[in-house]
């Protein structure tokens, strides 16, 4: 059962946003146990990233959706780590932990005492994981950027869009934060890697991971189409640089994607759309016959999908085995009987501001129950952590008292 797999493990979280919460609600979701260190006046960034929020704002009892959705199974302390005092106690609870995860610019936790070299030497096995933007070297390091500045820098914006001269064309970014949800991934996959080596080694070790190396890596065939052939890709709407058809076509009553992955499909699709004789055209014999003369097969295509319903598309291409699927909006997404099956919604229930919606982590199994840990306010836990690093009661309020850190009495 993955969902205790890290069971045991501590995670220091200092990270803020979406890339290195993403990460660290990873290590949670696999039993391992986080504390998110936040700042005392306002917390994670995030937080403030709404509406819609959760809760009564009035009464600071809240949570932006944005924050819930890469928060849940954490622990809160609100430390500001400027004072003396609010950095040694970030010394102390990252000489407990396995794993540091921050994403602040580079140089800033330095002048604090708390770099990756700082918190190794009070913590050999310490596996400390850097996300910056730009890396923590080189012309460009120590300079600022989101998500998506990075869908831009990176690439992936110059060919997603619609054609040049066709209505709406231009550089168009992913509806959600793709390059920061990837950043968390592949931090996951490196903190679990660093997990299995320190267990033959004994040392813990420091991990560089920037979102611009991970927005060229996510360019993935487009990028390796380039590198092989030195052909720039071009935007082309919903099509595919490499399969066709591939892309969106219109039925009599709506829209479906229609997914051909190879030759012999695209016989069988030709033969329900009555079109028998396209599969012996030598212009669409082939998959890269068919890419040279996709402008001339696409309106054959549509001719034929806007004759039928897309139920009745549906039902031919499911019964030839040939994958399509519909475009759905998100009520009808969490209303999908298969999305039901697969336990996708959950919730957790928090004490204060109550039922918490939430979406399954994909690496857990469906239908095993489990207990989910909702997402804290900011500084909920500071008093109990505070004793947990064996602090008397008189001194958790001292600090409480001088600002050094915040929470709720």
């Amino acid at each position: 059962m993955l969902e205790t797999s890290l069971r045991g493990l501590k995670v220091l979280d200092l990270s803020r946003i979406l890339a290195g919460p993403w990460c660290t609600q990873n290590l949670s979701d696999l039993g391992a146990q986080v504390i998110k260190v936040e700042n005392p006046k306002a917390g994670d960034d995030t937080r403030g990233w709404g509406p819609p929020y959760l809760g009564d704002p009035d009464t600071g009892a809240h949570f932006s959706a944005y924050f819930l959705a890469c928060n849940r199974g954490k622990r809160s302390i609100a430390i500001n780590f400027a004072t003396p005092e609010g950095a040694e106690l970030v010394r102390r609870l990252a000489a407990d932990a396995d794993v540091v995860v921050e994403n602040y610019r580079t140089g800033t936790l330095e002048r604090h005492g708390l770099g990756h070299t700082d918190l190794r030497a009070v913590n050999p096995r310490l596996i400390h994981l850097s996300i910056t933007g730009f890396g923590p070297t080189g012309p460009m390091a120590g300079k600022p950027g989101y998500d998506y500045v990075f869908q831009g820098m990176g690439g992936m914006m110059s060919y997603t869009g619609q054609p040049d001269g066709t209505p709406g064309d231009g550089p168009l970014r992913t509806g959600v934060s793709v390059v920061d949800l990837m950043t968390g991934m592949y931090a996951t996959s490196a903190v679990l890697a660093a997990l299995f080596q320190r267990e033959r080694t004994g040392a813990g070790q420091h991990i560089d991971i920037a979102l611009l190396d991970v927005a060229v890596a996510l360019n993935a065939n487009q990028g390796s189409n380039y590198l092989v052939s030195g052909r720039v890709p071009q935007r082309i709407g919903n099509a595919h640089a490499n399969l066709a058809p591939y892309e969106v076509f219109a039925c009599s009553d709506g829209h479906l994607i229609l997914a051909i992955g190879n030759d012999a499909q695209f016989a069988q699709f030709c033969a329900l759309a009555d079109l028998p004789h396209l599969a012996r055209d030598p212009r669409f014999t082939t998959n890269s016959s068919r890419l040279e003369h996709l402008d001339e097969l696409r309106p054959l295509v549509a001719a034929a999908m806007a004759g039928r319903t897309r139920a009745q598309w549906g039902a031919d291409l499911d019964t030839a085995r040939i994958s399509w699927g519909p475009i759905n909006t998100l009520p009808e997404v969490f209303a999908d009987p298969q999305v039901a099956h697969r336990d996708l919604r959950i919730h957790a229930e928090h004490p204060t501001v109550g039922t918490v919606p939430l979406v399954r982590n994909p690496m857990i199994d469906p239908g095993v129950p489990h207990p989910v840990q909702p997402p804290p306010l900011n500084g909920e836990h500071s008093a109990a952590i505070l004793a947990e690093l064996g602090l008397a009661p008189e001194a958790v309020e001292a600090l409480l008292a001088s600002g050094a850190v915040a929470g709720i009495r």
